[in-house]
């Protein structure tokens, strides 16, 4: 089996999300805001697939270990592009805001 140090890209869309989702919340009555664009993630997977009969394949946002069981994995680097919009009004972009953390760009 093949021990990841990391997360299933999954989890780190559903974060990406929620912490976008936050930063609107909190900029809701904020004097300026942003329109949220097209959002680029570029990452190096992990792609994991266990033998047997209930193997899955997996992407894992990682570096990775081993344990004694079959497996086969390989890394690829993929570059993704998420337009988030709202449920309810697609046509509108998202708008965000908020206060600067530290180490923020």
């Amino acid at each position: 089996m093949v021990v990841m140090a990391g997360v299933e890209l999954a989890e780190l869309i559903a974060q990406l999300r929620a912490e976008l989702t936050e930063a609107m919340r909190a900029g809701e009555n904020a004097g300026l805001r942003f329109e949220l664009g097209p959002v680029e993630l570029e990452l190096a997977l992990t792609v994991s697939k266990e033998g047997g009969a209930g193997g899955k394949v997996r992407f894992w946002v990682a570096e990775l270990g081993t344990e004694g069981k079959a497996s086969r994995t390989s890394t690829q680097r993929i570059k993704l592009v998420l337009d988030p919009r709202q449920a309810g009004v697609p046509d509108r972009r998202p708008l965000i805001s908020g206060e600067e953390v530290d180490g923020e760009r």
